[in-house]
């Protein structure tokens, strides 16, 4: 394998043609997700391209730039892949991070740290319920059986997921049937 020395360029938004076969999906919500994102800490996460200036990367990045009406966009070109390798790297780029976890204690630090700072959270990009789950994680509170007793056992279940795409849907889904959920990674 040989290292290859791409080139920065700023492109016009548009000039950038995004891949039609695009198979990642970015829905308002992301976008709007970037768009914070970008206005918080700049466009610090260039768009690849090709030398035609097809998007390999940064399809979701292309679209938050159109939405805050910006002129150009940072760029890095790279030339001399194959029509395989581009295909390639446009699901791998997508793919690869799904293969990373949290370590939740750490996670949980640093959140409850910029909490502290008053920073906004929410430009973390986690949902709503997965932040709850970092910031409250509160001790059981027993619950009152139908006489007023009170409930002394509580029971977890351990569920695997593929992944922390896959975790978070399980997660949504069973908090929405107001089951109270919290992530721990083992």
């Amino acid at each position: 394998m040989t290292t290859k020395k791409y080139k920065m360029v700023d492109r016009k938004v548009s000039d950038l043609i995004p891949y039609v076969n695009n198979s990642r999906v970015h829905d308002e919500e992301q976008i709007i997700q970037i768009c914070s994102s970008i206005k918080e800490f700049g466009f610090t996460n260039p768009v690849l391209i090709d030398e035609s200036n097809g998007i390999i990367a940064g399809h979701g990045r292309l679209m938050a730039a159109k939405k805050l009406n910006l002129k150009t966009v940072p760029c890095i070109v790279l030339a001399g892949l194959s029509e395989a390798q581009k295909k390639a790297y446009i699901i791998a780029d997508n793919a690869i991070p799904l293969n990373a976890s949290w370590d939740m204690e750490k996670l949980a630090l640093e959140v409850d740290a910029l909490q502290a700072e008053d920073f906004d959270l929410s430009l973390l990009g986690f949902k709503d319920d997965f932040m709850v789950s970092l910031i409250d994680d509160p001790e059981p509170v027993p619950e009152q059986k139908p006489n007023g007793e009170e409930y002394t056992e509580i029971f977890n279940i351990l569920v695997e997921c593929e992944n922390e795409a896959h975790q978070q849907d399980i997660y949504d889904e069973l908090t929405q049937k107001g089951l109270k959920c919290r992530v721990q990674s083992l």
